[in-house]
């Protein structure tokens, strides 16, 4: 029986010559070829500067701490999301306040940001949650209108584009103060595991190359390459969040042909649409029309009142061949935050969440995760790979028509 995976990193020869050619360098830790696929990411993603760090966790913490957020204040996202989103908030010291998402995009509701502000808000962190924009412009209007900025988790939107004003514009231009971008095996682009974080502002795309090598004064490659003897200082406590070269040198080869994978993943998911949309069993993902969506996942919802569970769906699926994974998480129903203490989900409590049921503010959250499901895609996915899982899709659906 053919398996599909949920995902398969498509890396062949460029990759492997890269890496080679790093070895064969001499220089593997951060170097030329960080620089290079900074200056590359940067220019694929209409942003005038990129950083590369070693995960999209960190870069999200570096971009909390370099916004201004500090411990006691308040950092409005979304729990409907990887827990990194909620952790990065934390380890900055500040507390997340959880908004609900709305159902078509998985993103944060401007309505429920609205109502989440508090008076020690200092930030917001949304999420283009699995590829697909959330509602950018709405929340960048709120957060103009209350002088707050935004930081946009853009883990899994690499390649994905918004229409502003008739223009199409790539996720990480970015829209908000900075964009943060993932490079594990799961996402569009893979480094093996790093991450990116885009800004206009070259004092602070300055300050992220500080902070993520140990706020170094000068850099070991101008070190390197002094014919002078030259010393260091280290100006503030701050981290290690390098990148490799070797880890740098796998993602150039993949920001060149950018446009060529998200214009592969774009048509599976246009087959899977076409193919998908006459079943009863299942909601197919639909486009809004100001969104080009680079499909990191492809999810459909089970119907409400559907009779069958979620956990039979996932068990009918990995029987059959095909790799699948219940909706995104909600870092509030996690055991990390069972803590109430930990977060908020407004401005005061709700009564669910204070008698230990469901949150009423999150409530959209909630039916995300437990009504969707995740089915394979990705580039250089096989027709015979792609056929099968809406063979096995279909059928599914039948027995419950």
């Amino acid at each position: 029986m053919i398996r599909v995976p949920i995902v398969r990193p498509a890396l062949g020869k460029a990759e492997q010559d890269a890496v080679a050619r790093v070895i064969a360098s001499g220089w593997i830790t951060q170097g030329p070829e960080v620089a290079a696929l900074e200056t590359e990411t940067a220019a694929a993603l209409g942003a005038a500067h990129a950083v590369c760090v070693s995960n999209a966790t960190v870069a999200i913490e570096l971009c909390l701490r370099v916004a201004g957020v500090k411990r006691g204040d308040d950092v409005v996202t979304v729990s409907h999301s990887f827990i990194a989103t909620a952790n990065a908030v934390v380890a900055a010291g500040a507390r997340p306040v959880f908004a609900d998402i709305d159902a078509d995009t998985y993103g944060m509701s401007p309505a429920s940001l609205e109502s989440a502000i508090t008076d020690r808000t200092t930030a917001i962190l949304c999420v283009h949650q699995i590829g697909i924009p959330c509602n950018i412009q709405a929340i960048m209007r709120i957060a103009k209108s209350r002088g707050i900025p935004v930081i946009e988790d853009a883990a899994c939107a690499i390649g994905t584009a918004i229409n502003v004003d008739g223009a199409w514009q790539r996720i990480g231009r970015p829209h908000g103060l900075f964009a943060c971008f993932s490079f594990h095996p799961r996402k569009v682009v893979t480094t093996g595991d790093g991450g990116l974080i885009t800004t206009n502002d070259e004092t602070m795309a300055t300050r992220f190359r500080l902070l993520r090598q140990h706020a170094m004064s000068i850099p070991d490659t101008v070190r390197h390459n002094s014919s002078q003897v030259v010393f260091e200082d280290y100006t503030e406590p701050a981290w290690n969040y390098r990148m490799t070269d070797l880890q740098a040198a796998v993602g150039r080869p993949q920001i060149a042909r950018l446009d060529e994978i998200i214009a592969e993943r774009r048509a599976i998911a246009k087959h899977y649409a076409d193919a998908l949309s006459a079943q009863t069993l299942f909601l197919v993902p639909k486009e809004r029309p100001d969104a080009r969506t680079n499909w990191q996942t492809y999810a459909l919802r089970i119907r409400p009142n559907a009779p069958v569970s979620q956990r039979e769906v996932l068990q009918y699926l990995v029987d059959h061949g095909v790799a699948s994974k219940r909706g995104i998480s909600n870092a509030h129903q996690e055991i990390a935050y069972r803590d109430r203490s930990t977060w908020a989900c407004g401005q005061t409590p709700c009564a669910g969440c204070a008698s230990g049921g469901r949150c009423e503010r999150l409530l959209v959250s909630e039916d995300a995760r437990d009504s969707t499901i995740m089915i394979p895609l990705f580039h250089g996915m096989t027709e015979a790979e792609r056929d099968h899982v809406v063979t096995t899709v279909k059928t599914l659906a039948a027995k419950y028509a």
